[in-house]
C-alpha cells in the first residue's frame, strides 16, 4: 500500500503516523499548504515530502484529506475521479450541495470513501450502541449528549467553521444515529453568546443546547459549550427501559461530584480533543487502510456523513429562527 496524505497540521501528521506504521503500507507521501511543515513532517516521519497535492496523487493506491474544510469537497472529488480510495475528515464539504456533490462523484466512480468520525471507535460508543442493539437497555426512552470544549477555538476559525451545530455538534448527531440505529426527525435547537465577540459577529454561538426526536419518538437532548473550564467533556448517556449506559463517564470525566465523601473523578480531566480520543483516531485510520485495501467495508460512508449534516443543517435553521425545523425541510 501507497497512501498520500494532503494537509499534515495535528490530525493529519497523527493519522500519516499511525499508516506509516501499518504492516501493509510501503509508502507515505505527504503534501500540506504550508511546504515547509510537510517536509517538517516528513523529516520527522521519516517519509516523503511532496511539493503539490497533484504529487500527493501520484503513485499511491488511497488518499487521506486532513486539510482545510474548504477543501474537502474539491480533495474527494480529484480523488474519487483519479480513482482512488479516499479518507476525509469531517465535515465532507461545507454544505449540502457541496456534500451531494462529492456523494454524486465518488458514487459514480465506485470508489471506497471514509469520513472522520472518530466516535464510532471509541470503546464507549460501541459499547452503548452494542447494548442497544442486543436488548440490554430494554426500550430506548431517553438520549443525552454533551461536547463542550476546555477553551474556544482560535478566533481566526470561527468565521469559516459554519457554526457550533456543523463544526462541533456533528459528531454528536453522527453518533446518535449510529448508537440508536434510529433517524432525526425535527430538530428544535437555541444558543447563546457569553463569550468572545467574534461567535457573535461569525453568526455563531459559543452555549448551544438542542432537542431532537426520533423517528420512533424517541427524545435527546444536547448540550454544547466553548468555555468549559472543567476540562473537555464529551459524554452520552442512553436510557432505556432495562438500564442506562454513560459513555465517557470515567475518573476523567470533567465534573465534581456535590455529594459528601465522593472522590470520583480520582483523575485529571482532558483538556483537548487527541487526549480523549487518540485510540479511537488510531483506531478509525487503521480501519481505513483495510477499506482501501478491499477487506472491509467502510464504516462510515459520505452518505452518513450527509444525514449527520442535514442533521446539522437542522439545527443551525433551529437556532436562527427559532423554531422546530423538520429533517425533511432540509432535505428538501
Amino acid at each position: 500500500m501507497r497512501v498520500g496524505f494532503v494537509g499534515v497540521g495535528r490530525i493529519g501528521a497523527a493519522h500519516a503516523q499511525v499508516v506509516r506504521d501499518h504492516p501493509a503500507v510501503t509508502t507515505v507521501r505527504v503534501a500540506d499548504a504550508d511546504g515547509v511543515r510537510a517536509r517538517k513532517v516528513a523529516d520527522e516521519l521519516g517519509v516523503e515530502a511532496v511539493a503539490t497535492v497533484r504529487e500527493a496523487f501520484e503513485r499511491v493506491d488511497a488518499v487521506v484529506i486532513a486539510a482545510a474544510t474548504s477543501a474537502h469537497a474539491e480533495l474527494m472529488i480529484a480523488a474519487a475521479e483519479a480513482g482512488l480510495p479516499v479518507f476525509c475528515e469531517k465535515p465532507v464539504a461545507a454544505d449540502v450541495a457541496g456534500t451531494l456533490a462529492v456523494l454524486a462523484a465518488v458514487e459514480a466512480a465506485n470508489v471506497p470513501t471514509q469520513i472522520g468520525f472518530q466516535r464510532r471507535f471509541d470503546a464507549g460508543y460501541v459499547a452503548a450502541r452494542a447494548a442497544v442493539r442486543d436488548g440490554t437497555l430494554g426500550e430506548v426512552r431517553r438520549v443525552h449528549l454533551i461536547t463542550a470544549d476546555a477553551e474556544p477555538p482560535h478566533p481566526s476559525y470561527v468565521p469559516t467553521s459554519g457554526g457550533i451545530f456543523r463544526d462541533c455538534h456533528i459528531h454528536d448527531f453522527d453518533v446518535l444515529r449510529w448508537v440508536t440505529g434510529r433517524e432525526v426527525v425535527t430538530v428544535y435547537a437555541t444558543g447563546a453568546n457569553r463569550g468572545a465577540e467574534v461567535f457573535a459577529t461569525s453568526g455563531d454561538v459559543d452555549e448551544s443546547a438542542a432537542v431532537l426526536t426520533l423517528d420512533d419518538g424517541t427524545l435527546a437532548t444536547l448540550q454544547g459549550s466553548r468555555y468549559n473550564g472543567a476540562g473537555y467533556d464529551v459524554r452520552m448517556e442512553v436510557a432505556g427501559t432495562a438500564g442506562t449506559y454513560a459513555v465517557g463517564l470515567d475518573d476523567h470525566a470533567a465534573l465534581t461530584s456535590a455529594e459528601p465523601g465522593v472522590t470520583f473523578p480520582a483523575d485529571q480531566p482532558f483538556r483537548e480533543f487527541w487526549s480523549r480520543f487518540r485510540p479511537a483516531y488510531e483506531a478509525e485510520i487503521a480501519a481505513f487502510v483495510d477499506v482501501a485495501r478491499g477487506e472491509r467495508e467502510s464504516p462510515c460512508t459520505v452518505a452518513d456523513a450527509l444525514e449527520s449534516f442535514y442533521v446539522a443543517e437542522a439545527a443551525t435553521l433551529s437556532r436562527r429562527e427559532n423554531r422546530p425545523v423538520r429533517i425533511s425541510e432540509v432535505r428538501a
